[in-house]
């Protein structure tokens, strides 16, 4: 119905007649392609075969309507595309980002164009999140959300349920930023407008998870790593333990990908797979690579120092993105098990991964080291991420200490 075409880059409106919906209407969709290679953009429109085929000459309100929102659909995404072309710098990639991943009025089509990047991109574990939040969200609002049936009062409903579900706050803040990372793209292209933006300070602030985040202190890390029962495994995977920590907390996923490659001299550079998709600005990681480190690796680490292997060897350069987020899933699970085995052993709870990380900020923090330095060394994108954070690791000691003061029974 409406066609676009211009050095080699095509954008037609189209109607995806393989989908067809339990409700037997077909899904109108915006088909770009270029160097042989289709995309599908959502319109969130769905029409039947009849209804489709009048819609060029339509005097039915409804049909004109519904093809006035198609319009304005293909008409974003020509725009983006031409000024692409105009550049001579046209990628589905550039495409993707320009148009903030949605391009219609719908939240559920705008969760399944994020997945479909997020997955694209090698981004599994996000790609996993998202889609989690987004099958939650449609079992409670149905298959046709548009933005502005989001307010401010429907997402305290939507908490209120989660809550009466048995979701953790952890969960439910989770799910929220999903949906909130969705609303700024389409703010960002100007579907949302800033009168129907929900979220934020006034309006609904998505609740703090919180998730078990043990800080340990110094002495509770010095009887972990030196802890033995005899067991070749239980050492191993202490002491992948002892590198996340000492490596600024890195997590196991980014821990695993390290190559060495990434080793400059006597540091360690890196980037978090956590944000590299997500922010503008790719903050590289410098971490000391100490006496310690050093004994881990060649203890633990490949044997072969070619630049391109993996410093530990629980990936190679053959397995997908898939399989690379199981493998660090297996291997997150066997160190958590084995580091409750040794809290048990130590009288030590809460043990896992992600004390690594907590426990690395929190050292530095209590130990006086500016917040710039901690900042920069967790690869938080400002001052404001880094002073939250540590904010619970200073609840949680004027807790503790608070509880000291009625401890009468061990007086």
């Amino acid at each position: 119905m409406y066609k676009y075409s211009k050095d080699g880059v095509s954008i037609l409106t189209t109607q995806d007649a393989r989908r067809k919906k339990q409700s037997g209407l077909y899904p109108v969709k915006i088909q770009v392609v270029f160097n042989r290679i289709q995309r599908y953009y959502n319109t969130g429109k769905e029409l039947s075969e009849e209804d489709w085929s009048a819609l060029p000459t339509t005097k039915s309100p409804k049909l004109m309507d519904i093809r006035s929102d198609i319009k304005n659909s293909f008409e974003k995404v020509e725009s983006i595309v031409r000024t692409l072309v105009e550049e001579g710098s046209f990628s589905f990639e550039i495409l993707n980002n320009r148009l903030g991943k949605c391009v219609n009025d719908t939240l559920n089509a705008a969760f399944q164009n994020r997945i479909t990047i997020l997955n694209e991109a090698g981004a599994i574990g996000n790609a996993s999140t998202y889609s989690c939040a987004f099958r939650h969200l449609e079992k409670y609002a149905g298959e046709k959300i548009t933005f502005g049936a989001i307010t401010t009062d429907w997402l305290k409903k939507y908490e209120k349920t989660m809550l009466s579900e048995g979701k953790s706050y952890t969960t439910i803040s989770m799910y929220l930023r999903c949906m909130r990372a969705i609303f700024n793209e389409a703010k960002s292209v100007g579907i949302v407008k800033e009168a129907q933006y929900p979220f934020g300070k006034g309006k609904y602030e998505i609740p703090i998870g919180k998730g078990r985040k043990m800080a340990l202190n110094l002495q509770q890390i010095k009887q972990i790593i030196t802890y033995t029962d005899g067991s070749e495994a239980t050492e191993h995977y202490r002491d992948l333990w002892f590198f996340s920590y000492l490596c600024n907390g890195i997590n196991i996923n980014d821990l695993l990908k390290l190559k060495y490659s990434n080793i400059d001299g006597d540091e360690l550079h890196f980037y978090r797979s956590k944000t590299i998709h997500t922010s503008k600005e790719k903050k590289e990681i410098e971490a000391l690579v100490t006496p310690e480190m050093k004994q881990i690796i060649d203890k633990w680490g490949n044997p072969d120092k070619n630049p391109n292997n993996y410093i530990f060897p629980f990936l190679d350069g053959y397995t997908t993105p898939i399989e690379q987020k199981k493998r660090t899933q297996d291997v997150t699970r066997r160190i958590n098990k084995h580091l409750k085995k040794i809290g048990d052993n130590l009288n030590i709870s809460g043990i896992s991964t992600y004390t690594a990380r907590h426990s690395f900020a929190s050292v530095l923090k209590r130990s006086g080291a500016n917040i710039a330095y901690i900042s920069e060394s967790l690869g938080h994108s400002d001052l404001k991420t880094t002073e939250n954070y540590l904010a619970s690791f200073e609840r949680e000691e004027r807790e503790k200490n608070a509880k000291l003061l009625t401890n009468f029974d061990n007086g």
